[in-house]
């Protein structure tokens, strides 16, 4: 197999504002609205508890590497730290601090009895062999472990990780403690009492919300082109079930460049492409579109699925979809949001668009706990029914109150953290 070369205009956010900016500014508009005072606002803007690790690997080759891993809760007022595991050369503590605090709104949102909490190493898993990542992981796992187990923190995958990685610390967790604990993560495989539907959760979700906001306008699903950035295990998978559904996606792209069709691309072959050479780039049936270029495609949705920052005052000036769908975490900065909302565009945000894949994570949680598994057909009819209530919520929140979607949802998740912390009390 040909390995894919970056292109030379990768999805790469801007390096300013930072994503820790953004969520802090998204909490201080929500705050402004609910009308808290200054402490309160303090409480919800402070992670509770981080750790910082040094990770030590030993190369196949006998060198020795050293790398850094996170691992922050921001809030656990509602319940135990929920959150991925992410793996790039991108992560700090900053970026951590901002994924664990969106995570905490996300839960409230969705009404998952949980905290937000997010991890992370410096590390990008291309350049690192299976073992080596194995290596990286269960020293990561021992290192975080007082912070984390199946009442405290649970893990899931996340950029640069999945299924294997949540099964080495599983296992590295159960081996410390003497027996086996599935519970202290999600996300794991089948066999090792993982959930059905879990790997394309968080796309079947920003499909469904998708097809709710269409709804508010009239819109049918069949009816619309779609572009997506981001062709990874969200947006990949997103882009499938939207053809599935008879949408037309003209647009994808990943770190190498992207594929452009006027009629809609097969995405079928497409993904049997991808899946013989690593990337988008060189598909046949599509004409070649960078990353920047593709946001700015006459389509009527927009799905940023890649990275934070993306879209800042600058390309969401260029923005032509209707409506803009929230697949990554934090990919509008909140200048880029301001431009949208000045352009009537709709933005449904990231705590609600992609709430899926923590939806089906506590549904692996909840069967664990039971040692009761349930049908494909369960989980998915559970996931819609989840987010087209909370859409629903946020939906009927923004009319009534004349707010966008996302200060509709922030109101609603931050209200919820801020009643739990204030009917727990202070201690002591």
């Amino acid at each position: 197999m040909t390995e894919p070369v970056p292109s030379t205009a990768p999805p790469t956010p801007h390096p300013h504002p930072s994503p820790l900016a953004t969520a802090h500014a998204q909490l201080a508009n929500a705050v402004k609205i609910l009308g808290y005072d200054e402490g309160l606002h303090h409480m919800l803007a402070s992670s509770r508890r981080e750790i910082d690790v040094a990770v030590p690997l030993r190369r196949d080759d006998g060198r020795t590497e050293l790398f850094r891993g996170y691992r922050v809760q921001h809030n656990i007022s509602r319940g135990p730290g929920k959150g991925g595991l992410r793996y790039a050369s991108s992560v700090d503590r900053n970026e951590v601090r901002a994924l664990a605090m969106w995570m905490t709104w996300k839960c409230a949102v969705v009404e998952l009895p949980y905290g937000g909490a997010k991890g992370g190493v410096t590390i990008d898993p291309r350049q690192y062999s299976q073992t080596e990542l194995e290596r990286v992981t269960r020293r990561y796992t021992s290192e975080i472990m007082p912070m984390i187990g199946p009442e405290r923190d649970i893990m899931a995958p996340d950029m640069g990780t999945n299924e294997q990685t949540m099964a080495w610390v599983m296992d590295t967790y159960s081996v410390n403690k003497g027996y086996t604990i599935q519970a202290v993560v999600t996300g794991k495989p089948l066999s090792m009492g993982g959930s059905l539907g879990r790997a394309t959760a968080t796309s079947r979700g920003i499909v469904h919300s998708t097809r709710a906001a269409l709804a508010d306008a009239g819109v049918l699903l069949s009816e619309v082109r779609v572009a997506v950035q981001g062709f990874g295990k969200v947006g990949s998978h997103a882009a499938r079930f939207f053809a599935e559904a008879g949408a037309k996606v003209l647009a994808v792209s990943d770190q190498y460049g992207g594929v452009f069709a006027p009629a809609g691309l097969d995405i079928a072959a497409l993904l049997a492409h991808v899946d013989t050479t690593g990337s988008v780039v060189g598909f046949a049936g599509g004409d070649p579109i960078d990353n920047t270029a593709l946001l700015g495609l006459d389509v009527d949705v927009l799905v940023p699925a890649a990275v934070e920052g993306v879209l800042d005052e600058e390309t969401a000036a260029s923005v032509k979809a209707r409506w803009v769908v929230e697949g990554a975490n934090g990919p509008t900065t909140e200048a880029g949001d301001r431009v949208l909302a000045e352009r009537g565009i709709v933005v449904v945000p990231d705590i609600l668009a992609n709430a899926g894949g923590v939806i089906v994570s506590y549904f692996e949680w909840v069967q664990g706990a039971q040692a009761y598994w349930w049908t494909e057909r369960e989980i998915e009819e559970r996931l819609e029914h989840r987010m087209l209530t909370a859409y629903a919520a946020v939906s009927q929140t923004a009319r009534a109150d004349g707010l966008t979607l996302r200060d509709a949802a922030l109101t609603i998740g931050v209200r919820r953290v801020a009643e739990a912390h204030q009917i727990r009390g202070l201690y002591p």
